[in-house]
C-alpha cells in the first residue's frame, strides 16, 4: 500500500522537527539566507562591496574605536534608495580618521589620526562642504563626525572586516541556490528522458554523465571559467553545470523504478501523454531524494567556489567572498591578526557542515523504512 504524499511530507516534516541536529542545521542555513538579504543592513560599512578604504586604519584589531569625520563628495545623496538597502551604495563620502574636531563658524577644525600614538598637524574643512548639499550645520557634528567600532577589525587596506565578512555571505550563499537550481534544471528533464524512455536514448546520456562524471569537479569548473571568463554570474553558471550530474542520475534510477508501477500503467490506459505521466504522475513521486541530493549539492558548490575564489578564479576583488577573503589574509594566521583568515574559513566550514548534515536528515526523514 503506497503513502499519501500529504501524509508522507507530514512525517517527515515530524522526524526533521524531532531531529536537534537538524533543527540546528535548518536554523544556520536560514541564518544565512537573512544574512544575504539583508547584509547591507547588517554591515556597518554600507558602501558597495564594503569598500571603504582608509589605510591610516590598515590592520587594527578587534573592537577597535576610531573618531570618524566624514566628508560629503560631489556625487553624496542625503537620503538612500531601496537599491542601496539591498546591493550597496556608492562611495559619496571621503572619510578621515581624526583625534578630535572642534565645529566653529565657517569650518571644521580637527586633529587628524596618523596611527597608534601618532597625531598630524591640525586642519581645517569649509562648513560649506556640508551646508551647500543642504545638510544644516547643526546636523554636521551628530552624522558626520562620530565614533567607529570595528567589531572584527580592518584588513590591509582599513576597510571594516566585519561588513566584509557579512557581505561574503552573500557571494557564498547565492552559489549554491543558483548552482543547485541550474543543476535541477538541466539534471531531471535528462534523468526524466533517459529513464522513461530508454533504448538508445538513454545509452547516450548515461554515456554523457559517464564522460562528465570522470572529469575532476574543480578542474571542470577552472575548464568552464576560462571558457566563460572570470566574474560575478560565470562562476554560477560554471558550478551550476558540472553539478546536473550527480541529478540527472538519481532521476534516472527513479524513474526506471516507477516507469513500470501500475499508476503509470493506468496513466497510460486511460490515455495520458508522456508528458503529463513524466511531470505529473512520475515526477512528484522522486521529489524526496532530488531534495536529499540538491542539499549535497548546495553544500559541494559553497566549497567548489571558495577553492576557486582562493586561486583567483571566483568572485574578483573588491567583491568579498569567502574564499578570497582567505587568499587575501592567510598570511596573517603567521603574522598575527589570525581571525582574517580563520573567520571566513570557519564560515565556510559551518554553512558547509549544515548543509551536509540537512541532506542527512532529510535521507532519514523521508526513508519510510
Amino acid at each position: 500500500m503506497v503513502q499519501s504524499s500529504g501524509s508522507f511530507n507530514r512525517n517527515a516534516i515530524r522526524k526533521i522537527r524531532r531531529n536537534p541536529l537538524g533543527v540546528v542545521s535548518f536554523l544556520l542555513i536560514v541564518l544565512a539566507a537573512l544574512i544575504t538579504v539583508f547584509s547591507y543592513a547588517i554591515s556597518s560599512d554600507k558602501v558597495k562591496d564594503a569598500n571603504q578604504q582608509n589605510i591610516v586604519l590598515a590592520h587594527r584589531p578587534m573592537g577597535f574605536k576610531q573618531l570618524i569625520l566624514e566628508v560629503p563628495l560631489e556625487n553624496y545623496t542625503p537620503k538612500n534608495s531601496v537599491s542601496d538597502f539591498f546591493f550597496g551604495k556608492q562611495v559619496e563620502t571621503e572619510q578621515i580618521a581624526i583625534e578630535s574636531f572642534e565645529i566653529g563658524k565657517d569650518s571644521v577644525h580637527y586633529v587628524p589620526y596618523l596611527g597608534e600614538g601618532l597625531s598630524g598637524e591640525a586642519a581645517s574643512l569649509p562648513i560649506g562642504n556640508w551646508t551647500g548639499k543642504g545638510i544644516p550645520k547643526d546636523k554636521i557634528g551628530k552624522k558626520f563626525i562620530y565614533e567607529k567600532k570595528f567589531i572584527f577589525g580592518t584588513d590591509a587596506y582599513g576597510r571594516d572586516f566585519f561588513s566584509r565578512l557579512v557581505i561574503g555571505t552573500r557571494i557564498s550563499f547565492l552559489i549554491g541556490f543558483i548552482a543547485v537550481f541550474i543543476s535541477l534544471i538541466v539534471g531531471i528533464p535528462i534523468g526524466a528522458i533517459g529513464g522513461y524512455y530508454r533504448g538508445k536514448a538513454d545509452d547516450f546520456i548515461m554515456w554523457l554523465i559517464n564522460v562528465v562524471w570522470s572529469i575532476p569537479t574543480l578542474l571542470l569548473v577552472i575548464a568552464i571559467t576560462l571558457a566563460l571568463g572570470k566574474g560575478f554570474w560565470q562562476i554560477f553558471v560554471a558550478v551550476g553545470l558540472t553539478m546536473w550530474v550527480e541529478v540527472a542520475r538519481i532521476v534516472r534510477g527513479q524513474f526506471i523504478s516507477y516507469r513500470e508501477n501500475e499508476f503509470v500503467e493506468a496513466a497510460r490506459a486511460l490515455g495520458f501523454g508522456d508528458r503529463r505521466i513524466i511531470f505529473k504522475e512520475i515526477l512528484p513521486n522522486i521529489l524526496a531524494p532530488v531534495i536529499v541530493i540538491s542539499a549535497a549539492n548546495f553544500a559541494a558548490a559553497i566549497l567548489v567556489e571558495s577553492g576557486l575564489s582562493f586561486l583567483g578564479i571566483g568572485a574578483q576583488p573588491p567583491t568579498p567572498s569567502w574564499g578570497n577573503l582567505i587568499k587575501e589574509n592567510y598570511s596573517h594566521i603567521i603574522l598575527g591578526d589570525a581571525h582574517l583568515a580563520l573567520f571566513p574559513g570557519i564560515a565556510i566550514m559551518l554553512l558547509v557542515l549544515a548543509f551536509n548534515v540537512f541532506g542527512n536528515v532529510l535521507r532519514d526523514a523521508f526513508d519510510v523504512k
